[in-house]
């Protein structure tokens, strides 16, 4: 199987059907980060896709859509357009909005994700 981008529609799609999970206090705060999405490039995957899709931002962190893993998932960035950490959870929009939403009320350290295979020396 050759592997394909995502098309914007079709993100759409799952961003419309996360949204309507969405309790009020999710919806009002999506409301505060969401962006019009939009690619941006991170470390090592995605290049052949142009980059993976950016749909919100809040503070040093981002919100995108692995389409290779088929999930969304938060990763930190320094520059506007690029951002660290390739991550590789499954989640559907609604729980990092949630995890960022949490962090913002409680404190305390971003929530565990999956990474890539790391090699052990």
């Amino acid at each position: 199987m050759i592997w394909e981008p995502i098309t914007l529609e079709a993100l759409y799609n799952q961003i419309l059907r996360a949204e309507e999970e969405m309790n009020s206090e999710l919806q009002r705060f999506w409301e505060l980060i969401k962006i019009f999405p939009e690619k941006w490039i991170g470390p090592e995957y995605g290049k052949e896709g142009g980059g993976f899709w950016v749909v919100a931002i809040c503070g040093r962190n981002i919100i995108w859509y692995n389409d290779i893993e088929e999930g969304f998932n938060i990763s930190p960035y320094k520059q506007y357009g690029e951002f660290e950490d390739y991550r590789c959870n499954q989640d559907d929009l609604q729980y990092p909005v949630q995890s960022l939403l949490t962090v913002i009320n409680f404190g305390g350290d971003m929530p565990g994700y999956f990474a890539p295979p790391q090699t052990i020396d």
